[in-house]
């Protein structure tokens, strides 16, 4: 029996409908997957609530954009902060995790979003989400 694989937009919990924001990620083929579930989309800081926000970085620095970035979400929206996995990275998953707690945010998963870059999603407590 095959098994099947979850496609990427599922395990990121993209659904149709959804706003999304997309900064600092240059993927021409995820912002096309994105584009055919979802007709809201925007590249670059989001003029207004996103369900959603997928935030790339490249090194520490990169971090301290989850304090910024979790203004850009809904309540029980989500922040995925994509970085280079493996050995070389320069980030690695206790660097995400300290960055979110200290922006007051909690991460809630991991997934892979390509070959060579993984995701962590981030999300507000729920003692913490906003009213």
């Amino acid at each position: 029996m095959a098994e099947t694989i979850k496609p990427l937009l599922d395990k990121l919990g993209v659904k149709p409908g959804s706003r999304v924001a997309v900064v600092d990620i240059d993927d021409a083929s995820f912002v096309k997957l994105l584009r055919e579930r979802t007709g809201d989309v925007v590249l670059g800081k989001p003029r207004r609530v996103c369900d959603i926000v997928f935030l790339g970085a490249r090194d520490k620095a990169d971090l301290d954009r989850l304090r910024q970035a979790k203004r850009w979400i809904e309540p029980n929206g989500a922040i995925w902060m994509v970085r280079q996995k493996g050995p070389g990275s320069p980030l690695r998953d206790t660097d995400l995790i300290e960055a979110g707690l200290a922006a007051g945010l909690v991460d809630n998963k991991i997934a892979s979003f390509s070959d060579t870059h993984g995701a962590m999603r981030f999300v507000f407590r729920l003692k913490d989400r906003p009213k």
